[in-house]
């Protein structure tokens, strides 16, 4: 498995992961025996949170991303020294 095609999988996951928790989160939420105003104020807490872990996780797919695209460099140049 290459490391775009690992960077992929770990994309997917992550993105099906944020998806089966904000459906978690909504029907706890609309179940919930709470007033409106107390729904509403805890989905603004509920939405800071996945801005932050949304941002968390976008800095690790940056970072893999990053990771993945040097060890390609580094690879290449190295075949390309064998081959000369």
């Amino acid at each position: 498995m290459t490391s775009e095609s690992n960077v992929k999988g770990v994309e997917w996951y992550l993105g099906a992961f944020a998806l089966g928790a904000a459906a978690g989160i909504a029907v706890t939420l609309l179940t919930a025996p709470r007033t409106g105003r107390e729904t509403r104020e805890q989905l603004m807490r509920v939405a800071r949170g996945m801005q932050a872990t949304a941002e968390q996780a976008s800095s690790a797919i940056q970072s893999a991303t990053n990771t993945a695209v040097n060890a390609g460099r580094t690879a290449f140049e190295q075949v390309q020294e064998e081959a000369s």
